[in-house]
């Protein structure tokens, strides 16, 4: 039962993402809006990550057999890619390091600043103590 509950609800927040992207005049995939709102959820509270985390690391175990339908579909279509077969996988490549060098940079950016953090609320915490290094 625990498992089609968490279902409902992800299901739910999918068709409010469906339901966003019909209405908003936005170029925005449904499915963003539906991750969007299901970050917003979490971070206000409503939703907590128990209520939904056994059917969402389900789904997670599962992706690649998910992957498996548009895998057939580009192996029949191939005759129709194959002239624009080394632009695509050039572009992919380049784009795909773009995104790791990006977002790497990035992380590097978040971890720096919470050592940060985490080094001077050591110092104040020893501070109040009367400590010292």
């Amino acid at each position: 039962m625990r498992y089609v509950k968490e279902c409902a609800v992800i299901l739910g927040i999918t068709l409010v993402g469906e339901w966003m992207n019909d209405t908003l005049p936005f170029p925005v995939p449904a499915g963003v809006y539906g991750l969007f709102l299901m970050l917003f959820l979490f971070c206000l509270g409503v939703l907590k990550l128990e209520q939904v985390e056994a059917t969402g690391n389900f789904l997670l175990d599962i992706m690649p057999v998910l992957f498996v339908p548009a895998a057939v579909g580009l192996m029949e279509s191939f005759e129709q890619l194959r002239p624009v077969l080394v632009p695509v996988a050039g572009v992919c490549a380049i784009s795909t390091l773009v995104v790791m060098g990006v977002t790497g940079g990035i992380a590097e950016v978040f971890l720096k600043r919470m050592g940060n953090k985490k080094t001077k609320n050591r110092k104040k915490s020893r501070e109040g103590r009367g400590e010292r290094k």
